[in-house]
């Protein structure tokens, strides 16, 4: 069975990944740092219902640790798809912003896409078939006001993928980013009203977790072989 790591599992994106890659018959490890509660309870809610699922805890900014850690988990059998959907948001504006806010993204999106995926490329070259999949944001292709650091962390990792994927394009391994807009989940709750979203999105809806799981399913499946090195957006015609 083929194995996937979702990093940040524990949030709205992230568990409706984890679940869809589950029902494709993927044996997902459910990534989490600070809410491991959240990410056990969700490995076994996948188990519950037929799924594969183990966990997986550790601090994606911790270069060392992670390294060790994801070392240990491909000493027998190699993690052949990763998602990288940890991230974090310390909005402000750049005139106010502080060190700490723009040092703090930029580690977890930007550097904890190093950090978990650079130890498992040799696992995945070796078995000449990976897939790499990044969570981004329209942010980082428009730019969203207070959030400097957020887009600058995820427009990296679009530059790091185009990259990579020109790197591993004979290896049978495919990198990709996801880069959604307004998406229902903690992060946009109280954030856009009814209004605000009709006005920005075309579509006049949020989208959905679920419509960015069935996204990631595609992309990391036998049929999305020849795609690598795209930003794809699924931001309901925002751009």
């Amino acid at each position: 069975m083929t194995r996937a790591l979702v990093t940040g599992a524990s949030g709205g994106i992230g568990s409706a990944i984890c679940r869809r890659l589950a029902a494709d018959g993927l044996d997902v490890i459910v990534h989490g740092n600070r809410n491991a509660a959240r990410a056990e309870a969700l490995a076994t809610e996948i188990r519950s219902a037929g799924g594969s699922a183990g966990v997986a805890i550790f601090d994606v900014t911790d270069a060392d640790r992670t390294r060790q850690y994801l070392e240990a988990l491909c000493a027998h059998e190699a993690v052949q798809i990763v998602v990288n959907n940890a991230g974090i948001h310390a909005d402000a504006p750049m005139a106010g912003m502080s060190r700490a806010q723009w040092n703090d993204v930029l580690d977890v999106s930007l550097n904890g896409f190093f950090n978990v995926t650079q130890p498992l490329l040799m696992p995945m070259i070796s078995k000449r078939w990976g897939r790499i999949v990044s969570i981004s944001s329209v942010s980082a292709i428009i730019g969203t006001r207070g959030q400097a650091n957020y887009a600058a962390a995820k427009a990296g990792i679009h530059g790091a993928t185009r990259s990579l994927a020109r790197e591993l394009g004979s290896r049978g391994v495919t990198v990709n980013a996801v880069a959604p807009g307004i998406i229902t989940g903690e992060l946009t709750e109280g954030v856009f009203d009814a209004s605000q979203i009709e006005s920005l999105v075309p579509m006049k809806r949020a989208g959905r977790p679920d419509e960015v799981a069935a996204l990631v399913s595609f992309l990391v499946s036998e049929q999305s072989s020849y795609i690598s090195g795209q930003i794809i957006g699924i931001n309901g015609a925002m751009i």
